[in-house]
């Protein structure tokens, strides 16, 4: 059990036997009355965000959310298969229960797959991935000097916008966070 003054962003509570991820944080201390805290908490299976007060001095239980690294294999239909490198186990996982992830994931990358209770429960992606760009249209010469962008589909069917001088079969580097261009690979 851990005090909820010792709360601090991204640390895993549990409340009423659910796993939360805390989101923000606020200490407050009233000039009348008892000191509270304001929290937004991340509901770790359904991704809902909830906020919730408590008591200044009041306990909640540390929730225990194990990551391991496990290895994409492919994907069929709605489901998306990963492996334990090093016992060989085989997990599926539904696309409702990866969220973004299935724009970034290639064959054979290796990925964190969180784990409570025994149960998966989501992915940890890596901030950055390098993906091929697959389609796009040609730069139109001169018009580099506006900073302009063009649409560009990634071998996942992620589309992301990039610099006009990005052409097909080129690898870029895309953040997880936001989708976005950041350099060539």
């Amino acid at each position: 059990m851990i005090s909820v003054n010792d709360l601090r962003t991204g640390l895993t509570i549990e409340l009423d036997g659910e796993a939360y991820s805390v989101v923000d944080f606020l200490h407050v201390k009233p000039g009348k009355g008892a000191a509270f805290v304001r929290t937004k908490l991340k509901h770790l299976e359904t991704g809902a965000v909830q906020e919730r007060t408590f008591r200044g001095g009041e306990k909640v239980g540390r929730a225990h959310v194990e990551t391991k690294q496990m290895q994409f294999l492919y994907s069929a239909d709605d489901e998306f298969f990963f492996m334990d490198a090093s016992t060989y186990e085989q997990i599926s996982l539904r696309s409702d229960d990866l969220g973004e992830a299935p724009k970034y994931l290639k064959e054979n990358m290796t990925i964190g797959i969180q784990f409570y209770q025994g149960r998966a429960i989501g992915v940890d992606l890596p901030t950055t991935v390098v993906l091929k760009v697959t389609q796009t249209d040609p730069g139109v010469r001169g018009d580099t000097a506006t900073g302009a962008t063009k649409p560009a589909t990634l071998e996942t069917g992620l589309v992301v916008h990039v610099p006009l001088f990005v052409d097909e079969g080129t690898d870029i580097k895309v953040d997880t966070r936001s989708g976005d261009y950041m350099s060539r690979a």
